[in-house]
C-alpha cells in the first residue's frame, strides 16, 4: 500500500466536503438575496418608504431597457408617483412579481400589468443585505447565460502568450429565460444577460 493512498482519500474526502459547503454557502446567500428583494416589493407595495430606503443602497446603480414612458419604477423610488395614487389622472403601476429566482447575488423578478399590456423584468445586486443594482427591462424578452472560463490557467509563457493572439470563445449556459412576454402574445425585442 502506497504511503500517499491514505492522503489521497483524504483530499478526495476534502474536496468532496468543500464542495458540498461552497453549495450550501451559496443556496444561502440566494435564499438571503431573495428575501432582501422580496422585502422591496413588499415595501413597495405597502408604500413604506423607510423600509425601501434601508434595502437600497443611496447610489443605487440603475440600467433601463425600454420606452421611456415605462420608467414606472424610478418614479416610484424617486417619489413622483406613488402606489397609493387615487387621483384618476394618475393611475399608478402596480409591480406584481410573477417568478423570483436568484443565482448567486443576482435576483430576477418577473410580472406584468395586464391593464397596460406590460411585461416587466427586473435583474437586482444584493451586496451585503444592500440591493445595489437593478437592470429593468420593459416588453423585452431576457434570457440569463452563465459564463464559465473552462481554460486552466497556464504556467507556460509561451503558451500565455499563444493564447493572447488567439480568439477564444467563452463557453455559456443559459439558465433562465424569461415567460410573461411569451405568455402576453407580443413581439418584442430580445436581450442577454450575462452572469460571471
Amino acid at each position: 500500500m502506497s504511503p500517499f493512498s491514505n492522503f489521497r482519500s483524504h483530499s478526495l474526502i476534502t474536496t468532496a466536503v468543500v464542495s458540498e459547503l461552497a453549495s450550501h454557502t451559496e443556496a444561502a446567500l440566494e435564499e438571503s438575496c431573495k428575501r432582501v428583494v422580496g422585502a422591496l416589493y413588499e415595501a413597495l407595495t405597502a408604500g413604506d418608504v423607510e423600509t425601501v430606503h434601508h434595502l437600497l443602497a443611496p447610489d443605487l446603480e440603475w440600467w433601463f431597457h425600454g420606452p421611456p414612458s415605462h420608467q414606472h419604477l424610478m418614479r416610484l423610488l424617486t417619489g413622483s408617483s406613488s402606489p397609493s395614487s387615487s387621483s384618476s389622472d394618475d393611475d399608478p403601476f402596480q409591480f406584481n412579481p410573477v417568478s423570483l429566482v436568484a443565482f448567486g447575488s443576482t435576483v430576477l423578478v418577473e410580472g406584468c400589468e395586464e391593464r397596460r399590456s406590460v411585461a416587466w423584468v427586473h435583474a437586482w445586486v444584493v451586496t451585503d443585505g444592500i440591493i445595489t443594482q437593478v437592470r429593468e427591462y420593459f416588453n423585452t424578452s431576457v434570457t440569463v447565460t452563465r459564463l464559465s472560463n473552462t481554460h486552466a490557467p497556464s504556467t507556460s509563457t509561451a503558451a500565455a502568450a499563444e493564447e493572447e493572439e488567439a480568439p477564444s470563445s467563452v463557453p455559456c449556459t443559459c439558465v433562465w429565460q424569461s415567460k410573461v412576454c411569451e405568455s402576453m402574445g407580443k413581439s418584442v425585442p430580445g436581450l442577454l444577460l450575462a452572469l460571471q
